[in-house]
Order: C-alpha cells, then sequence, then structure tokens
C-alpha cells in the first residue's frame, strides 16, 4: 500500500497569527499584530513562498501550496494591504524577492532611560 508521503511542513493560519512547523520538529510562529512586513520569493521550478517578518527580521515562511483562503483573507486585514500587488508578485516568471507590504506605521523609539 503507498500512501502520501509526509509533507516537509505544514502550516497553520489562526487569527491570532501564523505558524509553521517542520518535518525535523522546528517552528516558526509570528502574531499578527507583530507582522511589519511581507515578502513574495520567486524561484523557477519551486514553490511561491510568502514571507512574513517582524520588526527584528525575525518571521514565518509560508509556501503557496500551505496557504488557503483563511491565510489570504487574514492578509487583507493588515492596514492598506494590496492583495492585488500580492498576485502579481507571486505570478511574476523571473527569480526574485519584493516587498509587497510593510507597516504604515513607524517603529515605535526605544524610550529614554537616564541612569544614575
Amino acid at each position: 500500500m503507498h500512501g502520501d508521503p509526509m509533507p516537509d511542513s505544514y502550516v497553520y493560519v489562526t487569527e491570532e497569527g501564523v505558524t509553521r512547523h517542520y518535518a525535523d520538529g522546528s517552528v516558526e510562529a509570528l502574531a499578527w499584530e507583530d507582522v511589519v512586513e511581507v515578502r513574495v520569493v520567486t524561484e523557477t521550478g519551486a514553490d511561491v513562498l510568502f514571507v512574513l517578518l517582524d520588526r527584528a527580521g525575525e518571521g514565518c515562511v509560508v509556501p503557496r501550496s500551505a496557504t488557503d483562503a483563511t491565510f489570504l483573507a487574514r492578509l487583507r486585514y493588515l492596514p492598506d494591504f494590496d492583495v492585488e500587488r500580492l498576485h502579481v508578485a507571486a505570478g511574476a516568471e523571473r527569480d526574485g524577492m519584493v516587498v509587497v507590504w510593510r507597516s504604515p506605521d513607524p517603529p515605535s523609539a526605544l524610550p529614554d532611560f537616564e541612569y544614575d
């Protein structure tokens, strides 16, 4: 009997965030409230990747093959997110990376600390 092979990773999308579990046991997770940038990475012969990043540059990589309507619908909640720009970038026929969204809110400044 031949079954479907185990996927190398799987993705969970919730109202709180996105989590990707890899076959080796490692996990990438990012809360929606922490997302400050969305990138699309295309490579000939490979799955399109959506890369969600936080202010520290940490993030979660989501293959297009692991996305569904829930993922795309949740992206629309990001302020001024342009779904058409996402689709154009994901349909690119050349290798590359495109930033399709950045948070319109500037990073919060660190408070000034006074030391005695």
